[in-house]
């Protein structure tokens, strides 16, 4: 059986998107590339690896094998390929990197120092939401994941790196914008916007919620936090946001972040990676990059207000405080 590694990157590809067009987009190739390579890829397998169904395509049973004999093959060369970097001191390769949706707000400002120290480095990004990071995880797809919640189910390694403080938003114009320790219960009356069920920020402010005794009033829930933004500044209801998915001043977008008892609600944003999996040359300098630069950060003058005392304390944590690396502004 004669099978280059360039086909089985390209089946990995649209194996992974279920798509030959966003593989081929992924890819930078032309779709009839991309489908000739597949035929020629199964020819050499002896059977079909996708079903078509309409417009969507599947994995048949000899895909899924050879999906599985790929991610193999892609981890035995990228040993080979750290073992080289590792001889020759070099920081070079490829960083699979895949965080939740809120984080896209600040990782890019992550990366930028980091690529611009190593040029040499390529990054391939996935953003989604917590669930389907998880499923990537599972899936060994990636070499670092960015999130604030990892899973408690699977053995994995787990760093904190940067403060995340979860804060109440409301239109700029809210009764309550402006006032200084508004007690939990004031926020009964109000109609509130949520991410969806399971991701980071819902299930962290519900664990809060349960704790303190406080049942919402929830209007909508949405999957997006510029949605929930838009929805908000329009006067639909109040929500829950990390204060990294705001604009550094949230009054430009209407928006102001209300003075409420027990928020912000302290968190952490995490590196997360299987505890099997090595890391590479080139994930474990941008992780070592990273926690350098936010201990750096850390020295500075503090901005975030605390916690009132005697608030519940974060689930599963210690209701600990600490300076964040970018003041909150209450309006």
């Amino acid at each position: 059986m004669k099978v280059t590694f360039h086909q089985l990157e390209v089946f990995e590809c649209v194996a992974r998107r279920l798509s030959f067009t966003r593989a081929a987009e992924e890819l930078s190739l032309s779709q009839p590339t991309v489908s000739a390579q597949m035929r020629q890829l199964a020819d050499e397998v002896g059977m079909p690896l996708f079903d078509h169904v309409g417009k969507t395509i599947a994995l048949t049973d000899a895909g899924r094998e050879l999906l599985a004999a790929s991610r193999g093959v892609f981890d035995t060369w990228s040993r080979f390929e750290m073992a080289i970097a590792d001889m020759q001191g070099l920081k070079r390769g490829l960083l699979r990197l895949a965080c939740v949706t809120t984080a896209k707000y600040f990782v890019p400002s992550l990366l930028g120092p980091f690529c611009q120290s190593y040029p040499e480095v390529e990054v391939r990004l996935e953003i989604a939401n917590r669930e389907s990071l998880v499923e990537r995880m599972r899936a060994n797809l990636d070499d670092l994941y960015i999130m604030m919640l990892p899973p408690v189910d699977l053995d994995i390694e787990v760093t904190p790196f940067r403060d995340n403080p979860i804060v109440v938003v409301a239109p700029a114009a809210h009764p309550l914008a402006g006032k200084t320790g508004v007690p939990l219960k004031r926020l009964a009356a109000e109609r509130f916007i949520l991410r969806e069920a399971g991701s980071g920020t819902r299930q962290r402010v519900e664990a809060f919620w349960h704790e303190a005794g406080f049942v919402p009033r929830v209007r909508m829930e949405l999957g997006s936090n510029e949605a929930i933004k838009h929805a908000v500044a329009a006067g639909l209801g109040i929500s829950i946001l990390s204060h990294h998915a705001l604009d550094v001043d949230p009054a430009v977008a209407g928006l102001a972040v209300l003075d409420v008892e027990g928020f912000p609600l302290d968190d952490d944003w995490y590196f997360v990676h299987l505890r099997g999996r090595r890391l590479s040359v080139v994930a474990r300098a941008f992780h070592d990059h990273v926690i350098a630069e936010m201990a750096r950060l850390r020295q500075l003058p503090p901005g975030l207000p605390q916690a009132r005392a005697g608030s519940p304390a974060r689930a599963g944590g210690t209701g600990r405080t600490r300076p964040a690396t970018e003041p909150l502004k209450y309006i």
